[in-house]
């Protein structure tokens, strides 16, 4: 009787998810620093918040409200308690303040950045996790806080690379839209339901059109897979009212105030929403920052339920190509707005807030697609390799990697069980500089052969046999064991290593 093999584990990432490996998480990093900079040079300071909040903290602001682990990743404790991942980093930072509200500073300015999570269908561009970097302002209810977002997202952009001209700070409030559905009978609590499906078919205006749009603001909308969406089933009047506000744009942002003025003369809170728009177009002026740069663009809403005020988005307006030369066009990359609601869920003394969010991945993309020298590919080295020519000497070795390493230089000791060619093959994996051999005929002398990896490949490349390979032996010298660490020194300032 045999054993019945064991079975395998597929090894899949889960839908949604990526991994990422050493290259990009470089790139990535020098482009949080970057945007990291920019951020404190408007005064904002980090804070860090917990991927996990307990349900009610985050509160249901995504789709299928009735569920707790619809649109969030959800699990209980052992007490009960209902917890989820985040799925973003506002509704963290809310409960932050909250809890720590006697010792912040107000208004309280911060910036943090991490992973959020959205329990939903994953698709082209779509994941489940992904990074935002998010400032945000608590405590000032002045429209010069959602000016300076938007000034700030601006100058941001430029700092990483997209030149002046290649993007726009698309800017609305969404008091105003408050004040369309007011004048087509949606206010009040007993329709915020379908106001909320007003607000999600227009923030899908860029990827759907006006007819997507006018089909979800109606009976429903069948998508390309056949899924159906149920629509807010307005009147053809109301669409069209709707629509008009989309389209209100003007050729500047003064023609388009006026025009959004006119379309909500009835609503106070519409014309309220104007003024506040009014005010950041002057404060944003002001600072040089005009049309080509903030431009007020009523199709802007944004598909959160807690914006409460003027709203933002950072789009990219230059047209790239993908790998196989087809154009491309990145479109938001980023996005944010006024949240006056979210810190009176935990406190009866409520705080007015607005904030910021930059899609990092997707911003990463675009950025590699104009070859932003922040993310360029850089020069990879891996560190000094030493090989193992005899397993018996093996702590005589460990004593020249910690040579290596006390002088600041990375090294690692070859640690697997294989020859020397098959450590050479390693240590170029490994995008190794140099490595470092030494047999019994040269620990007797008390000398180590280093082997300019860099250059030897060069080398290699003009050698046409084995005879001619051994009798070159490209790029490797002997030096003494106290000359080792000057020796490889030498060789990464050549590389400019």
């Amino acid at each position: 009787m045999t054993d019945a093999k064991p079975t395998l584990v597929k090894a899949k990432a889960p839908r949604g998810f990526v991994d990422r490996g050493a290259d990009e998480l470089r790139a990535v990093s020098a482009m949080l620093d970057a945007i990291r900079e920019a951020y404190e040079l408007f005064g904002f300071e980090a804070v860090e918040t917990p991927a996990v909040e307990y349900t009610e903290a985050l509160g249901k602001f995504l789709p299928d409200q009735d569920r707790p682990n619809a649109g969030v990743f959800s699990f209980q404790d052992d007490d009960e308690q209902w917890l989820s991942l985040r799925y973003d980093l506002t509704a963290p930072l809310a409960r932050y303040f909250a809890e720590n509200f006697e010792s912040l500073p107000k208004p309280y300015r911060s910036y943090r950045s991490g992973f959020v999570f959205r329990n939903e269908k994953p698709g082209p561009g779509r994941f489940r996790q992904f990074m935002q970097f998010d400032a945000d302002t608590v405590g000032s209810a002045s429209p010069a806080a959602d000016a300076e977002l938007c000034m700030m997202a601006a100058d941001t952009l430029e700092k990483l690379g997209v030149a002046r001209g290649d993007y726009l700070l698309k800017i609305n409030n969404r008091k105003i839209l408050d004040g369309v559905l007011e004048v087509i009978g949606l206010g009040g609590e007993a329709e915020a339901a379908r106001r909320l499906v007003v607000l999600r078919a227009i923030d899908k205006l860029d990827r759907l059109g006006p007819r997507g749009v006018r089909d979800l603001l109606g009976a429903g909308r069948k998508d390309e897979s056949g899924d159906f969406t149920k629509g807010a089933q307005l009147s053809e009047q109301a669409i069209e009212t709707v629509i008009a506000f989309t389209e209100a744009r003007r050729g500047n942002n003064a023609q388009t105030l006026e025009a959004l003025a006119a379309l909500v003369a009835a609503s106070p809170r519409g014309l309220e929403g104007v003024e506040e728009l009014r005010a950041m177009d002057a404060l944003a002026k002001a600072g040089d920052y005009n049309e080509s740069r903030l431009l007020i663009d009523p199709s802007v809403v944004r598909g959160l339920e807690y914006y409460t005020g003027p709203v933002f988005e950072a789009e990219l307006t230059f047209t790239a190509k993908d790998d196989k030369g087809q154009p491309i066009r990145f479109g938001s990359i980023g996005g944010g707005g006024r949240y006056d609601g979210l810190v009176g869920r935990f406190r009866a003394e409520n705080a007015p807030a607005t904030g910021f969010s930059i899609g990092v991945s997707r911003l990463f993309a675009a950025l590699k697609a104009i070859d932003s020298p922040l993310v360029a590919a850089q020069p990879h080295r891996g560190p000094v390799v030493v090989l193992v020519m005899d397993r018996d000497h093996l702590a005589h070795y460990q004593t020249l990697v910690a040579r290596l390493r006390q002088a600041g230089l990375r090294a690692e000791l070859y640690l697997g069980g294989a020859g020397m060619k098959a450590q050479m093959k390693y240590a170029d994996k490994r995008h190794s500089p140099c490595v470092i051999i030494q047999g019994s005929n040269e620990r007797e002398k008390g000398e180590v052969q280093i082997k300019d990896l860099i250059d030897g490949a060069q080398a290699a490349a003009a050698i046409a046999s084995n005879e001619e390979w051994k009798a070159a032996r490209p790029a490797q010298i002997s030096v003494s064991e106290d000359e080792m660490v000057s020796a490889v020194q030498d060789i990464l300032a050549r590389h400019n290593l």
